[in-house]
């Protein structure tokens, strides 16, 4: 057992949420150059260096210089095993999003020095004030010019309602940006070199008092330095870890990914700081990590990360006891047993065999079709970790085959992204017509690509007006739903997993049909049903 605890507390596992373009994918890849995975890490947009960013492996992500779908990486940092879920940002994949916070321990929020906090990033954080997530926040972009770093402060305190404490601040910002001073490490870090892909070298000064400090960024920014540093202690509160695992305190980090500059700040205090795998929720009980027994869940599901060999994984967050290659475990909503020879461990797309994983791990398990989002996997017991919800979709239009021959590739495509929570796939009842519902528009985009890319299929799409898709809970041997079931059946459609589903064309009809069938129930988010 001793050893299951020490492999627990090795494991930090933590997702990294933002608006599109405040530098995610650029701070994960600086992360895991500082954790000494990459030697030299590349850019999401820029001509001038030739490598792509690690955690955006798909094509379309690499043409667009947005990520698409969220990447698992992990590395070893100091005797710590980290693993980084870098999310989308863009609201049309939030439901990804959504998803991979339920897989994580803790989340870093990027904020972008110019622009302050942004919608999406109010919408995540809520997300994660909800669970009580952990959060630590990394205010990005300091080699550009930007509001001022109390502003900043003041702006996440009051829109996304945290109680922040800075465990750094910058000396300088745009053109004068210097370096930042280490509150939680009480130093200052200068970069004296602009190697932006490789890790640069620092000067230290452990007295703020030191006269050298004067010299070497002039006498006027050390005085203001001295002086925000007295205003950071009268205004903050004391950093409290306890504080900040209840999720009512967030530390704040600044820097510049980019350039490197306060990352490694960020990495070190996170690790000394940040919650290891945490316990979790089920059906019936509290599953604590420290447990014998094998439990898991899966939280995402990919296909085609090989389009040469059209493979689909299941990405499993390990909650529990210590998962083995060859073993066999319960799938819990099917009730069968399975095998894996070759669970994968994940750097983005690079994928290696593992033996064992840990609780906080994410494994990868080649999946012919038999795993859902939400899925429990055990050694045996018959639970479900709860939480992994399908929300009702914003968009809506008919999908079409335009190749009459490959209509058998396309409903391989599309059902196997369905599968992946890429969209919703909504089967009328009445003429058996395909309605495809995603949270966002370029959702349609990237279906379209990836059905041509990596199934041969094409289609085309018809729009359709709908306001909400709503999961129906009702007795259907009564005459109430007998009645609602005659006057909507134009409306009425399956889910993939045959729930039936009421199409409401405004919110007026919703009221409407609420008042009208008080007993048909209607709700706008589907917890996976895993029965």
């Amino acid at each position: 057992m001793s050893d299951l605890i020490k492999e627990i507390q090795k494991r930090k596992t933590f997702g990294i949420i933002s608006h599109p373009d405040a530098g995610k994918t650029t701070l994960t890849e600086k992360l895991l150059l500082f954790g000494g995975a990459i030697q030299e890490a590349g850019a999401v947009k820029s001509n001038k260096i030739k490598k792509g960013a690690t955690s955006d492996f798909m094509e379309i992500e690499r043409q667009r210089g947005i990520s698409v779908a969220t990447s698992v990486l992990a590395f070893e940092y100091k005797d710590h095993k980290i693993n980084i879920l870098d999310t989308p940002g863009h609201k049309d994949f939030a439901e990804d999003t959504y998803r991979t916070l339920t897989a994580v321990d803790s989340v870093i929020v990027v904020i972008d020095v110019a622009k302050g906090v942004e919608e999406q990033t109010e919408k995540l954080v809520k997300v994660c004030r909800m669970r009580n997530i952990p959060m630590l926040v990394f205010i990005n972009k300091l080699d550009r010019e930007g509001k001022d770093a109390f502003d900043l402060l003041d702006e996440v305190e009051q829109k996304l309602g945290l109680r922040v404490v800075p465990l750094s601040i910058p000396i300088g910002m745009g053109s004068d940006f210097q370096g930042i001073y280490n509150i939680w490490e009480n130093n200052i870090q200068l970069f004296l070199e602009e190697k932006k892909q490789k890790v640069g070298e620092t000067i230290k000064f452990d007295d703020i008092n030191d006269p050298s400090i004067d010299e070497v960024i002039g006498g006027k920014a050390a005085q203001n330095l001295r002086d925000e540093l007295e205003l950071v202690q009268s205004v903050y509160p004391e950093f409290s870890r306890e504080d900040y695992m209840s999720g009512d305190l967030q530390p704040v980090f600044f820097g510049s990914a980019l350039n490197n500059f306060g990352v490694r700040e960020l990495l070190d205090a996170f690790i000394e700081i940040a919650p290891m795998p945490q316990p979790k929720e089920s059906d019936t009980r509290l599953v604590k990590p420290e447990e014998s027994t094998f439990t898991g869940f899966v939280f995402k599901i990919h296909a085609n990360m090989d389009p040469k060999h059209r493979d689909r994984l299941a990405f499993v967050k390990i909650v529990s006891g210590t998962f083995k290659r060859n073993e066999n475990y319960l799938l819990v909503r099917e009730g069968k047993k399975m095998k894996f020879s070759s669970p994968n461990a994940f750097f983005a797309d690079k994928k290696e065999v593992v033996d064992e994983s840990f609780p906080g791990d994410i494994v990868g398990l080649h999946d012919t079709g038999s795993f859902r989002i939400g899925d429990t996997l055990t050694g045996g017991e018959k639970l479900s970790f709860k939480g992994i919800p399908s929300f009702s979709p914003e968009h809506f239009r008919y999908i079409n085959n335009n190749d009459p021959l490959k209509a058998k590739q396309l409903a391989k495509g599309i059902d196997q992204l369905m599968d992946e929570g890429v969209a919703q796939l909504f089967t009328l009842e009445m003429n058996n017509r395909k309605i495809i519902g995603t949270v966002g528009a370029l959702q349609y985009e990237v279906i379209q690509y990836r059905l041509e890319h990596e199934y041969g299929a094409k289609c085309t799409y018809e729009p359709l007006s709908m306001h909400k898709a709503c999961w129906v809970e009702a007795d259907e041997r009564s005459e109430e739903f007998k009645e609602f079931a005659r006057l909507k059946q134009r409306f009425l459609a399956r889910d993939k997993y045959n729930q039936l589903v009421f199409l409401a064309d405004s919110s007026f009809t919703i009221h409407m049909t609420q008042e009208k069938f008080p007993n048909v129930k209607l709700h706008f988010i589907s917890e996976f049903k895993n029965d």
